[in-house]
């Protein structure tokens, strides 16, 4: 790979690995690779992830909702490791066929109902449980703006920055600078929200917080591919204030800890099936 001008073939095909730290589980198929049923607790809630900032929303939520008296929401957080290819078993591809985490299992009702992409896992247990997502049309419709706007911008941040800035097998010079262009203007966007009200969707928080927080918030606490001197972020006054108020949430601090495996060992709990498991 260099830096030179590339000519793309009239029809591509996928001849080899294309480099960098998830290359080995790159493929242009979908579908299971290998036949593996998936685990089930005694929960009524079957999750199915890693602690990425994806899969952190939902245990942020469901940690939440425990923290509000929901004992419906308990679960069994079961750790899929996605770099050893796990999210291709066809136990987890019958839950997604999208093959992504996190994916939701809920066994409290006959036939037990999948959810998969975790915006969608979100509403459905704000919806479910009636919390974190305003009754009144107009609160919701706010919410569900925000909601949808970190499932149509995260990618940017996610597949675009940080691929390129943290993961390539190259540092380019033209995606880095087309995408840091875009986070920094994304992180603009939220600014100019958080200057007019406490939370993303108004004064209350809500699933567009939740959402949000694990890529964004994140990102301004310089923990999040460790760019945070190079965007600039302390020019997000108000982003960082919302950011660090919900850190402080306990709810936020539990849901952080769940199907983690790296970092201080003592924010790893790699599965949770119980809830003396966060301890």
């Amino acid at each position: 790979m260099t830096q030179g001008t590339y000519t793309p073939p009239t029809v591509w095909t996928h001849e080899a690995p294309s480099g960098g730290q998830f290359a080995n589980i790159n493929r242009p198929v979908a579908g299971p690779t290998h036949d593996k049923e998936l685990p089930v607790g005694k929960h009524p809630l079957q999750l199915y992830s890693l602690g990425t900032p994806n899969g952190v929303k939902v245990t942020i939520l469901l940690e939440e909702l425990l923290a509000l008296g929901h004992q419906g929401a308990e679960y069994d957080a079961w750790l899929i490791r996605i770099n050893q290819g796990e999210q291709f078993s066809s136990g987890f591809v019958a839950v997604n066929p999208n093959s992504k985490i996190p994916a939701l299992l809920d066994r409290s009702v006959a036939p037990a109902q999948r959810v998969f992409e975790s915006g969608a896992i979100l509403l459905y247990l704000a919806e479910k449980f009636g919390e974190f997502l305003p009754a009144d049309p107009a609160g919701r419709t706010e919410t569900l703006n925000w909601l949808f706007w970190q499932m149509g911008a995260a990618p940017y941040l996610g597949g675009g920055f940080g691929h390129f800035y943290a993961y390539a097998p190259e540092k380019l010079e033209y995606p880095i600078n087309r995408f840091t262009m875009e986070a920094k203007r994304q992180l603009d966007v939220l600014d100019r929200r958080l200057a007019e009200s406490a939370y993303l969707a108004g004064e209350h928080y809500s699933i567009a917080d939740i959402a949000v927080w694990p890529w964004y918030g994140q990102l301004v606490r310089g923990n999040l591919y460790s760019a945070a001197q190079f965007l600039a972020v302390h020019e997000y006054t108000h982003v960082q204030r919302w950011a660090e108020a919900i850190a402080q949430r306990p709810a936020v601090q539990r849901g952080q800890r769940v199907n983690r495996t790296w970092g201080d060992e003592a924010s790893q709990v790699a599965e949770r099936h119980d809830a003396k498991d966060l301890d």
